[in-house]
């Protein structure tokens, strides 16, 4: 069999079907999940990255910079000019460490603090956007999280 036979029966590329993908759906309900988020996010003044670098912060404390991009994914490119934005907003303060100037911590101002009882509204508001049953919602969690740490390094 030749290979363009094979291409028009669709097997030799049927690897680059979109509904062969598992990366394809995950990244279409990412975007999807964070524009539903961009309601009422706007209410409180926050991006959805915004919102998860808050969270992390409401969650444990100070820290440094690297140390929240480990917790959230996210590389110093993006994170460097998010913490520039918020510390603009009054939400935390970047401080150099005297022991390695540098590593900036990171540090909620009060305002940033008490953003945290707006904020608490967030999961409520989003409750019922993805429409499947709780055990559903437990379960792809549980597999999120065990594909995100298969491929953490």
């Amino acid at each position: 069999m030749s290979t363009a036979t094979i291409a028009q029966k669709g097997t030799t590329y049927d690897c680059l079907r979109l509904e062969n993908q598992i990366c394809f759906p995950l990244y279409a309900c990412a975007k999807e999940l964070t524009r539903q988020y961009r309601k009422p996010l706007e209410e409180i003044g926050l991006t959805y990255t915004q919102y998860i670098a808050m969270m992390a912060l409401w969650e444990f404390g100070s820290m440094t910079a690297g140390e929240l991009g480990e917790k959230v994914h996210l590389d110093s490119g993006t994170l460097t000019p998010l913490l520039k934005r918020l510390e603009k907003q009054g939400l935390l303060t970047r401080t150099r460490l005297e022991s390695n100037e540098r590593k900036l911590m990171l540090s909620l101002t009060k305002k940033g603090e008490a953003l945290k009882d707006a904020a608490a509204g967030v999961p409520s508001a989003m409750d019922g956007c993805i429409k499947l049953a709780d055990n559903e919602i437990a379960q792809l969690k549980t597999l999120l999280d065990k594909a995100l740490r298969s491929m953490e390094v």
